[in-house]
């Protein structure tokens, strides 16, 4: 999970917030993140001029 993630969790469930127990907070983070997997999308668009994308591309295995 890259930072910008953790930042929507912070801003979502969190803010603005007092949660009288750690448990309270689980399920305020639980939800939002049940939320936000049941809304996402995959990613389209990304990166359609990168070279690695055309077939050509020469792959090197490890």
């Amino acid at each position: 999970m890259s930072w910008p993630e953790f930042a929507a969790v912070r801003y979502f469930p969190l803010n603005g917030t007092d949660h009288r127990t750690h448990a309270e907070q689980d399920t305020a983070i639980g939800a939002y993140i049940r939320w936000r997997n049941y809304r996402a999308q995959p990613k389209s668009g990304f990166a359609i001029n990168s070279k690695i994308r055309h077939p050509d591309y020469p792959f090197k295995a490890a």
